[in-house]
Formats: C-alpha cells, sequence, structure tokens
C-alpha cells in the first residue's frame, strides 16, 4: 500500500461518493477505483461499503480509517519539517493551542513572526480543551502545541514560562479599587463559568479552588468562551477567572481585573511529537521572548 492510496481512502471517505473524490483529487473516477481496489487487496478485504446513493465504511475500513489517518497527516508533518529546516526561510508551521492561549498572547507572537519570517506561512489550530489539544497534537495535526503543560507526554516537552489566572469584576463592584483579593472574601458571589474551565486532579478547577477556601461556588452562567464570560463579569453577572492576556489583551479594559492572593500562576509549555528544529525551533525562541509570559522562578 501507498501513501496515495490512503490519501485517495480518506478523501472517498470525506466526500462519501467517488464521484466528488475523483473531482476533488482531479483523477479520473476509474482511476481512483483501481487505486482503492489495490489497497483493500492489499489490506486483505473490503475497506468502503458501495451503495446506491454514495460509500460508507465496512467494520475493517473503521479499523483502518484512524491509522490512515495517522500515516497522512505524519507524512504531511513530515514534508513541512524539510522544507522549514535549517534557517525557517521557508515552508509552513502548524500550531494548535488552546483558546485562551490563542486568542491571548499568541496574536503578538504570531504579528513578530510574520515580520521576522514572511516566507514561513503559520497555521493555527485552536482547541476548548487541553485534553482536545494534546490529542491533536499526539495524531500529527499539528507540528506544535502551546498550552498548560501536559501530563505523561511521550514527546518534547518545551516550558516557556507562567501566565496569571485573575479574577474579573464590574467598574462598580465593592472591590473594584482593589488590586488583590483573597478567594475566601468571593464566597457569597454568583460565578460566570466557562466550559473551558480546567480540570485538576479530577476536578474543575474552581470547584478545587474554592473547596480548599472553604466555600463553593454558586454557578449563576455557564459560557461556552472564556471572552463571553470575562464579557458576562464586565456587565455584573458574576465573578470570573481567565488568563491575564484574555482579559487585559483581547477583550479590553471595560472591566476591573484582580489578582487572587496568594496569585494563581499557570505553567505553558511547547510540546511536539520530536524535538523542535528549524522553523519550530525558532518559533519556540520568540514565544519565550515576546510571549510576555513570567519566568517560572518569578511566582
Amino acid at each position: 500500500m501507498s501513501l496515495r492510496q490512503m490519501e485517495y481512502f480518506l478523501t472517498v471517505v470525506e466526500e462519501a461518493s467517488f464521484t466528488r473524490a475523483a473531482e476533488a483529487l482531479h483523477v479520473t473516477q476509474p482511476a481512483l477505483s483501481h487505486q482503492i481496489k489495490a489497497l483493500e487487496k492489499a489490506v486483505g478485504g473490503a475497506l468502503l461499503e458501495r451503495m446506491p446513493r454514495g460509500v460508507r465504511l465496512t467494520p475493517m475500513g473503521r479499523a483502518y480509517l484512524p491509522h490512515a489517518e495517522l500515516a497522512v497527516r505524519s507524512a504531511a508533518q513530515a514534508r513541512r519539517a524539510a522544507r522549514a529546516a535549517g534557517d525557517a526561510e521557508g515552508g509552513e508551521l502548524h500550531v494548535a493551542a488552546v483558546h485562551q492561549v490563542a486568542v491571548g498572547f499568541l496574536p503578538e507572537v504570531f504579528a513578530r513572526w510574520h515580520a521576522a519570517h514572511p516566507r514561513v506561512r503559520l497555521r493555527l489550530h485552536e482547541y476548548a480543551t487541553s485534553e482536545a489539544l494534546q490529542e491533536q497534537v499526539e495524531r500529527g495535526t499539528a507540528d506544535l502545541g502551546v498550552g498548560p503543560v501536559p501530563k505523561e507526554w511521550p514527546g518534547s516537552v518545551v516550558p516557556v514560562g507562567e501566565e496569571e489566572i485573575v479574577l474579573v469584576v464590574p467598574f462598580d463592584d465593592r472591590f473594584a479599587g482593589r488590586r488583590t483579593v483573597a478567594l475566601s472574601e468571593l464566597a457569597d458571589r454568583p460565578w460566570v463559568r466557562c466550559a473551558m474551565e480546567p480540570v485538576v486532579h479530577g476536578e474543575r478547577f474552581l470547584d478545587l479552588v474554592c473547596g480548599r477556601a472553604g466555600f463553593r461556588p454558586r454557578t449563576a452562567v455557564l459560557t461556552e468562551h472564556t471572552s463571553t464570560a470575562v464579557r458576562m463579569a464586565a456587565a455584573g453577572v458574576g465573578v470570573t477567572t481567565a488568563p491575564s492576556h484574555v482579559v487585559r489583551g483581547a477583550v479590553g479594559e471595560d472591566c476591573v481585573v484582580l489578582s487572587v492572593d496568594p496569585p494563581w500562576k499557570r505553567p505553558v509549555a511547547v510540546f511536539s511529537r520530536v524535538p523542535p528544529t528549524g522553523a519550530a525551533e525558532a518559533f519556540v525562541d520568540l514565544l519565550r521572548r515576546y510571549g510576555g509570559l513570567s519566568a517560572p522562578d518569578s511566582a
């Protein structure tokens, strides 16, 4: 079996049609069918069931699909790495990140990258959770992942600093004139929670820290995105938590930002399946210098 045959197979699955797949691949339908039959012969059985209105995967095809996807993505990643190697003056670099990082401190880094390496195109992949991010980087969707330090990662992990998690309240809040607040002082307040809230030790972050402070947070609203939660908090719906870069940068200065005493710091790392080289290594260096993250020993 060949990589081209795998690519043809994936296109047929994606299009659910030999006709549409042939058009997408710019090949004739007989040529496509020939390659799929050759692949099925090499595998030892039918991968696709021809239906009156399209195709569907056979049990063997469903088992084969994720491995074909990984092989094709790994080959694409290898091509990108080869083109972007050396002096990082060509090719394409795929970067994956959780949403808070993508909307927080990555825009400044991407702008500086474009100015320094205009011939290396960046492709950003965003994910709602750290688990989804790690899964996709492991599957080869991106060359680099940027986010919280992954657990039990089999590849390369490069710490790049720490980001502060802050509290957001409206301008007329009773704590608006302060810079810091103890979490226990917020025991009676409603909270705006976000579906992107990280899970720590099997428990959602806010439940964990509030439990340690002696209370259980009362949820007023549950949002899908961090930026929405910040807007809700700024309007007075409730207190919310967010990375400081999201509040001070992407969302704006229409609310009051409070640091927790003692401060909450979250380590951030760049992780990949193989050690960063060429363009990937240059991106990590740029992130360290201009990501606006504090050094781990400054907490």
